[in-house]
Protein backbone atom coordinates (compact mmCIF):
# COMPACT_ATOMS: atom_id res chain seq x y z
CA UNK A 1 0.00 0.00 0.00
CA UNK A 2 1.43 3.57 -1.11
CA UNK A 3 1.99 6.38 1.94
CA UNK A 4 -0.69 8.63 1.73
CA UNK A 5 -0.08 12.30 1.07
CA UNK A 6 -1.99 15.24 2.49
CA UNK A 7 -4.46 12.00 3.74
CA UNK A 8 -5.97 12.24 0.41
CA UNK A 9 -4.01 11.02 -2.27
CA UNK A 10 -1.47 8.49 -2.63
CA UNK A 11 2.44 9.11 -4.19
CA UNK A 12 1.81 8.04 -7.54
CA UNK A 13 -1.24 10.07 -7.78
CA UNK A 14 0.51 13.14 -6.15
CA UNK A 15 3.35 13.03 -9.18
CA UNK A 16 1.02 12.89 -11.90
CA UNK A 17 -0.59 15.46 -10.29
CA UNK A 18 2.47 17.63 -10.00
CA UNK A 19 3.46 16.46 -13.92
CA UNK A 20 -0.09 17.42 -15.36
CA UNK A 21 0.16 20.58 -13.19
CA UNK A 22 3.49 21.60 -14.72
CA UNK A 23 2.67 20.69 -18.31
CA UNK A 24 -0.68 22.36 -17.81
CA UNK A 25 0.85 25.49 -16.97
CA UNK A 26 3.69 25.04 -19.88
CA UNK A 27 1.02 25.05 -22.25
CA UNK A 28 -1.44 27.83 -20.80
CA UNK A 29 1.73 30.14 -20.31
CA UNK A 30 2.50 29.47 -24.79
CA UNK A 31 -0.97 30.02 -25.25
CA UNK A 32 -0.44 33.38 -23.46
CA UNK A 33 2.39 34.37 -24.87
CA UNK A 34 0.67 33.37 -28.53
CA UNK A 35 -2.08 35.75 -27.54
CA UNK A 36 -0.36 38.47 -26.68
CA UNK A 37 2.80 38.31 -29.04
CA UNK A 38 1.79 36.51 -31.67
CA UNK A 39 4.43 34.25 -31.01
CA UNK A 40 6.66 32.29 -28.51
CA UNK A 41 10.27 31.00 -28.11
CA UNK A 42 10.81 27.63 -26.20
CA UNK A 43 10.98 28.05 -22.60
CA UNK A 44 10.26 25.71 -19.38
CA UNK A 45 8.18 25.62 -16.32
CA UNK A 46 9.21 23.88 -13.43
CA UNK A 47 8.16 23.02 -10.51
CA UNK A 48 10.32 23.64 -7.25
CA UNK A 49 10.77 22.03 -3.67
CA UNK A 50 8.41 25.07 -2.42
CA UNK A 51 5.88 24.05 -4.76
CA UNK A 52 6.09 27.10 -6.86
CA UNK A 53 6.00 27.06 -10.85
CA UNK A 54 8.48 28.93 -12.34
CA UNK A 55 9.35 30.18 -15.79
CA UNK A 56 12.59 29.61 -17.56
CA UNK A 57 14.22 31.50 -20.40
CA UNK A 58 16.94 31.84 -22.19
CA UNK A 59 18.17 34.73 -23.87
CA UNK A 60 18.15 33.54 -28.14
CA UNK A 61 21.34 34.25 -30.34
CA UNK A 62 21.40 36.58 -32.80
CA UNK A 63 18.38 35.68 -36.12
CA UNK A 64 20.20 34.73 -39.30
CA UNK A 65 19.90 37.15 -42.57
CA UNK A 66 16.06 35.71 -42.77
CA UNK A 67 15.04 36.99 -39.03
CA UNK A 68 15.06 33.54 -37.90
CA UNK A 69 16.55 32.43 -34.24
CA UNK A 70 17.73 28.75 -33.81
CA UNK A 71 15.55 27.48 -31.43
CA UNK A 72 17.22 23.98 -31.58
CA UNK A 73 20.08 25.90 -29.73
CA UNK A 74 17.56 27.70 -27.20
CA UNK A 75 16.22 24.23 -26.59
CA UNK A 76 19.49 22.19 -25.83
CA UNK A 77 20.31 25.55 -23.10
CA UNK A 78 17.37 24.97 -21.59
CA UNK A 79 17.84 21.76 -21.76
CA UNK A 80 21.53 22.22 -20.05
CA UNK A 81 19.95 24.44 -17.26
CA UNK A 82 17.63 22.30 -16.27
CA UNK A 83 19.85 19.28 -15.78
CA UNK A 84 22.34 21.37 -14.00
CA UNK A 85 19.54 22.29 -11.45
CA UNK A 86 17.27 19.25 -11.16
CA UNK A 87 18.49 18.49 -7.85
CA UNK A 88 15.79 21.40 -6.97
CA UNK A 89 12.71 20.49 -9.09
CA UNK A 90 10.02 18.07 -8.68
CA UNK A 91 8.66 18.51 -12.14
CA UNK A 92 9.56 20.19 -15.38
CA UNK A 93 7.98 20.95 -18.91
CA UNK A 94 9.84 22.15 -22.31
CA UNK A 95 7.32 24.11 -24.63
CA UNK A 96 8.34 25.02 -27.75
CA UNK A 97 6.48 26.25 -31.35
CA UNK A 98 6.31 23.34 -34.09
CA UNK A 99 4.73 22.95 -37.04
CA UNK A 100 2.25 20.33 -37.27
CA UNK A 101 2.16 19.17 -41.33
CA UNK A 102 -0.66 16.60 -40.69
CA UNK A 103 -3.00 19.24 -39.06
CA UNK A 104 -1.52 22.06 -42.01
CA UNK A 105 -1.23 24.47 -39.06
CA UNK A 106 1.08 25.34 -36.30
CA UNK A 107 0.75 23.90 -32.56
CA UNK A 108 2.22 24.20 -29.46
CA UNK A 109 4.17 21.47 -28.13
CA UNK A 110 4.82 20.57 -24.24
CA UNK A 111 6.68 17.76 -22.80
CA UNK A 112 6.64 17.31 -19.14
CA UNK A 113 8.58 14.84 -16.63
CA UNK A 114 8.79 13.86 -12.83
CA UNK A 115 11.90 13.48 -11.22
CA UNK A 116 10.38 10.21 -9.88
CA UNK A 117 10.63 9.05 -13.74
CA UNK A 118 6.24 10.53 -14.87
CA UNK A 119 5.81 11.41 -18.79
CA UNK A 120 3.21 13.19 -20.01
CA UNK A 121 3.50 15.29 -23.34
CA UNK A 122 0.47 17.05 -25.52
CA UNK A 123 0.89 19.15 -28.69
CA UNK A 124 -2.06 21.86 -28.81
CA UNK A 125 -2.68 22.35 -32.84
CA UNK A 126 -3.89 26.55 -33.33
CA UNK A 127 -4.04 28.78 -36.53
CA UNK A 128 -4.29 32.52 -36.27
CA UNK A 129 -6.75 34.02 -37.79
CA UNK A 130 -7.80 37.85 -38.13
CA UNK A 131 -9.36 37.91 -34.76
CA UNK A 132 -6.65 36.71 -32.84
CA UNK A 133 -5.41 32.33 -32.45
CA UNK A 134 -7.81 29.93 -32.45
CA UNK A 135 -6.91 26.83 -30.56
CA UNK A 136 -7.54 23.15 -30.87
CA UNK A 137 -7.89 20.32 -27.90
CA UNK A 138 -5.08 19.07 -26.76
CA UNK A 139 -3.45 15.90 -27.86
CA UNK A 140 -1.51 13.26 -26.44
CA UNK A 141 1.71 12.87 -27.89
CA UNK A 142 4.99 10.67 -26.78
CA UNK A 143 8.33 11.69 -25.29
CA UNK A 144 11.32 10.33 -23.39
CA UNK A 145 13.21 11.61 -19.94
CA UNK A 146 15.16 14.13 -20.76
CA UNK A 147 16.22 15.77 -17.63
CA UNK A 148 16.68 12.95 -15.04
CA UNK A 149 18.17 10.55 -17.45
CA UNK A 150 21.42 8.98 -15.31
Amino acid sequence: MNPQINGLENTEEHELREVRETLGAALATAQEHLEQNGGFLPFAVTLAEDNELRILFVTPEEPDDEGNVDTESMLADILELLRQGRDQYRAVAIASDVILPEHGSDGIHAAAEHRSGGLLAAVVPYVQTAEGFTFDNAEADTNEPLVWVD
